[in-house]
């Protein structure tokens, strides 16, 4: 019975080990991108208050300006 267990837990092993890495790069790949959008977005207000213009209004949904 302990050869099942030991059997059971190898089978096993490398699917939890790949779920984990897709899982860890995944995140990290969100991670980088929402930092990415919130570096660019301050880069673009910085750029706009220089210019004298306006702020982007954020909370306006796009489906909103299409009707």
């Amino acid at each position: 019975m302990d050869e099942t267990w030991g059997a059971v837990m190898w089978a096993l092993l490398p699917t939890i080990v790949v779920v984990f890495l897709f899982w860890f790069v995944l995140r990290s790949i969100l991670r980088m991108d929402r930092t990415e959008r919130r570096v660019h977005a301050r880069i673009e207000a910085e750029e706009r208050a220089k210019r004298g213009l306006p702020p982007v209004a954020d909370d306006t949904p796009a489906s909103t300006s299409a009707g």
